[in-house]
């Protein structure tokens, strides 16, 4: 396979020149002109940011990106999926007072937000891509409905992937509650027995008849539970819990086949920016300092080769004293972790195996030549 071409550019700017005018720039010789756009609709994948979470992508990028596709043609909107824990974003209704709240409103950034997945995350096409992992992918439907697909990433740590970049914001990001179920965990949830009030209403939701009540509290029965994930978003209480049992490189495997399928059989376009490094996914509700320098703006139609590109410039750079980072390094030495920032952040994560996977299955290629603009 042919190398592929990533775009970058430094957060350096000149009075003639901000930051907003240098990432259209970069967008345009990466060639985001050459897809279609008119009258497509045009889903902006990103986070917005658990609520409390500060080293998020500012609003202003994501307008940047809206305000071009509307300039092609397009109805841009802004999209994620809910997430599968407990937190400001757990449905529609959150999700969206979250987004406004950190920024991603029509009034900023020009273009809606739409939650993909729905108001309890159960809103879902089946994606059938019948790889290693996963069969049938279960990805937000605004998001399948979209004709071109945009990510735009915060590039940062993560406490299971090593990284979070363009595949998991794609794969992770894009799946449905049940989708989320599927990459992270066994899919089987159950009930803490602590917090149940036995109200019955996850039984009330199950069209299968997971849940029982006994002697007032819920039990899930494995053998009929689907693992939809409806009850973790009808409990009253977040009585129902996730199992995370996955290996990490499982899960890489499985989010790089999510991301397939988000991407196949049409246009997409990958924009990831390292910046407020954080050691942690922006799902916490909190950020701590960055384990490295901001390093700059980067552009492909690759998301492999973007993913590895970043993760190489990141690993050239200075450790930041007093972060995450830096404690890790001084406990273990550099010379444990092969020089990887990501995997001595969290030395328990690897991130290869995604790529690995994603390259094998035909997403990408780890191959790329950068252009620096």
């Amino acid at each position: 396979m042919a190398k592929s071409d990533v775009f970058f550019t430094s957060f350096k700017a000149t009075n003639n020149e901000n930051l907003l005018k240098k990432l259209h720039r970069l967008m345009k010789s990466a060639g985001f002109e050459g897809i279609d756009f008119t009258d497509k609709y045009a889903a902006i994948k990103l986070h917005f940011g658990e609520y409390g979470n500060l080293a998020f992508l500012r609003p202003n990028y994501a307008k940047v990106v809206a305000d071009y596709v509307k300039e092609l043609g397009g109805k841009p909107f802004l999209t994620d999926c809910n997430t599968l824990y407990v937190g400001s974003r757990k449905n529609a209704l959150d999700h969206m007072d979250t987004a406004y709240l950190n920024g991603f409103s029509p009034l900023q950034t020009g273009c809606h937000v739409i939650i993909a997945d729905g108001l309890k995350g159960s809103d879902e096409q089946l994606v059938p891509i019948n790889l290693e992992y996963v069969k049938e992918a279960k990805i937000g439907q605004a998001i399948m409905d979209a004709d071109v697909v945009i990510s735009l990433t915060h590039f940062k740590g993560h406490e299971e992937a090593g990284f979070g970049g363009a595949i998991k914001n794609l794969g992770m990001g894009s799946g449905s509650r049940a989708g989320k179920m599927e990459q992270h965990c066994d899919g089987k949830p159950y009930v803490n027995q602590k917090l149940c009030i036995g109200c019955g209403a996850c039984s009330r939701i199950c069209a299968h008849g997971a849940p029982i009540i006994e002697s007032g509290k819920a039990r899930i029965d494995e053998n009929r539970c689907v693992g939809c994930g409806r009850c973790l978003a009808i409990c009253p209480k977040n009585a129902v819990k996730p199992v995370f049992q996955d290996s990490f490189k499982l899960l890489n495997c499985k989010m790089a086949e999510y991301a397939y399928a988000v991407c196949k059989d049409r246009p997409c376009f990958h924009v990831s920016l390292i910046c407020d490094v954080s050691p942690n996914c922006d799902c916490h509700a909190e950020n701590d300092i960055p384990i490295i320098p901001d390093v700059g703006m980067l552009a492909s139609f690759d998301p492999v080769a973007l993913d590895q590109a970043c993760a190489d410039l990141c690993n050239k750079m200075p450790v930041i004293e007093g972060s995450c980072l830096d404690d890790n390094l001084k406990k273990f030495g550099h010379e444990d972790h092969n020089h990887d920032h990501f995997h001595m952040n969290h030395p328990d994560t690897e991130w290869e195996s995604c790529l690995d996977h994603a390259q094998k299955i035909g997403l990408g290629t780890r191959d790329y030549q950068l252009h620096k603009i």
